[in-house]
């Protein structure tokens, strides 16, 4: 094995022993080795004779800033929130690049030995890896991860979704271990035909493609316990913000070696050793988010009408998949009942969805702030009449007539008064005399203090803006609401302390708004 700290020796031995035609295989994520693809790159740029094929998925990428707004928020803070990553050239190529930020996990899909290497660059000034911030959680989140905490049994096997889903339920879950779930549980507005579950004594074990924070703090407190040949989490790779590389690389080797990283086809799927894998994922619940939930269960989560694609589906149909190839399996789909879209509030429950990533006839668990939708083997009109108890009030009777028009629900049928009063405020009412127990931030945050004033704010602002009721409201604000505490330091920070113009007007608005809704 050779190594190396110039990258551009390597290339040259890469090329010499490729004859300038080289496939390249990139890992998922993290872990691609920056410099050395970058190095290969500019030298297939330079060079039209090689021949550069690069196979991969998940480049990291920092947000393109395409508006004022966040080119204001976003750019003094981009490498404190996405850490200072390089860009990739390809968006970027190397064979083997070493990292002492990346921690060192075990497991198959982890490990390679020396005779497996060809070549590796020990970079002089080794690059910072990419961080992805956490979203704050607010109400609706919270209630979320509420209703999905009731659901996990002791014992068993956990798989959640990447961002705010992940934290909200992770942190649920630990709530309820702490014994300080069921006051908040006890006082929930809606109607929820599930116990909300007892701290756990034999603890759960995890097998997930993406390792999230969430299941690293449940890990951290011992939620996370049960092992599988000595192994307690299976995963296939992480993207996550840079304290939990900070954890993993502090953690004594003896107990990260609980943590095994493996290849997806190992997490994803049943085949392959399967009875061991039947054996393992007892009790298992698979949580993972969606854009939309049709009225019969078709769910949507990857791409929109005009097959512009918003978010990859990761292993959503696999986990599916499994829940019900699992004799207890469950595969639940958590959604906000609502969006704001175009400056106007749409329902995520509709008649039909635009594009399906699970199909109705796999339908399961489906989740909102409002409840607990249980599908499974259920006819349509069950179907239907679950997820209008977990709909939106605002949008419930549409919904319905539209089930009667299709001749899915009798004519005389009539939601239940309990599941009438589904609304945010509802909401709210529930959990905030419980905010100390539900922080925007239950595992951290890189934003600062005047940051996290202006999330919501520019959340309120992105809501708004599109429409001109919405616009005039902000501006309307910005005149008659009452100022927020933290107004100058967040005009400030935003580089419009002294600007007049109609979007700092917006901005102000849009503060003074979020104050008043806190």
């Amino acid at each position: 094995m050779r190594r190396d700290s110039d990258e551009s020796a390597l290339v040259q031995e890469i090329i010499k022993r490729t004859d300038g035609v080289i496939r390249l295989a990139l890992p998922l994520g993290l872990g691609k080795p920056v410099t050395l693809v970058n190095a290969l790159v500019q030298a297939a740029c330079d060079d039209p004779k090689i021949e550069l094929t690069i196979f991969t998925a998940l480049s990291l990428e920092r947000p393109e800033l395409s508006t004022d707004v966040q080119r204001r928020f976003l750019e003094p803070a981009l490498d404190r929130l996405f850490g200072a990553y390089p860009e990739l050239l390809y968006t970027r190529l190397l064979r083997f690049e070493t990292n002492p930020e990346l921690p060192f996990m075990e497991g198959d899909g982890a490990t390679l030995g020396p005779k497996e290497v060809d070549l590796v660059l020990d970079p002089p000034r080794p690059f910072e890896l990419f961080s992805a911030p956490r979203r704050p959680l607010d109400h609706v989140d919270h209630a979320i991860g509420l209703h999905a905490s009731r659901l996990v049994p002791d014992g068993g096997t956990l798989q959640i979704g990447i961002g705010a889903l992940g934290d909200t339920v992770a942190h649920a879950l630990l709530l309820r271990d702490r014994s300080e779930a069921g006051a908040i549980q006890a006082d929930c507005p809606f109607p929820v035909a599930r116990e909300p579950g007892e701290p756990f004594r034999s603890g759960l074990y995890s097998v997930t493609e993406m390792l999230v924070g969430g299941i690293l703090a449940l890990f951290e407190e011992g939620v996370i316990r049960r092992e599988v040949n000595g192994v307690a989490i299976h995963a296939g790779f992480f993207v996550e913000p840079r304290d939990f590389y900070r954890r993993l690389r502090e953690m004594p080797p003896d107990r990260r070696s609980k943590i095994a990283m493996m290849p997806v086809s190992f997490t994803n799927a049943l085949y392959g050793d399967e009875a061991a894998k039947r054996t393992a994922r007892t009790g298992a619940r698979f949580i993972n988010g969606a854009m939309q939930v049709s009225a019969l269960g078709d769910v949507m989560s990857d791409s929109l009408k005009d097959g512009q694609v918003v978010s990859g589906v990761g292993g959503q149909f696999n986990f599916v998949e499994q829940a019900f190839a699992l004799e207890d399996g469950r595969a639940v789909i958590a959604l906000a009942a609502t969006r704001m879209s175009d400056g106007a509030l749409k329902s995520n429950i509709r008649w039909d969805v635009d594009q399906v990533t699970v199909p109705r006839h796999m339908r399961d668990i489906v989740i909102t702030e409002y409840g607990i939708a249980d599908l499974r083997g259920k006819p349509d009109a069950v179907v239907i009449d679950a997820l209008l108890r977990i709909t939106d009030s605002r949008f419930q009777n549409d919904l319905m007539a539209q089930a009667k028009a299709a001749g899915k629900l009798p004519g005389d049928f009539e939601i239940p008064v309990a599941h009438r009063k589904n609304r945010p405020e509802t909401v709210a009412q529930w959990l905030h005399p419980h905010r100390s127990a539900l922080p925007d931030f239950p595992f951290g945050s890189d934003f600062d203090d005047i940051e996290r004033v202006l999330l919501p704010a520019l959340q309120e602002l992105k809501d708004l803006s599109p429409s001109l009721s919405g616009k005039m409201r902000l501006l309307k604000s910005s005149v008659v609401g009452p100022a927020h505490p933290n107004e100058s330091a967040a005009m400030a920070r935003m580089g419009y302390q002294d600007d007049k113009s109609l979007t700092a007007r917006a901005l102000r608005g849009a503060l003074r708004r979020s104050y008043r809704e806190d």
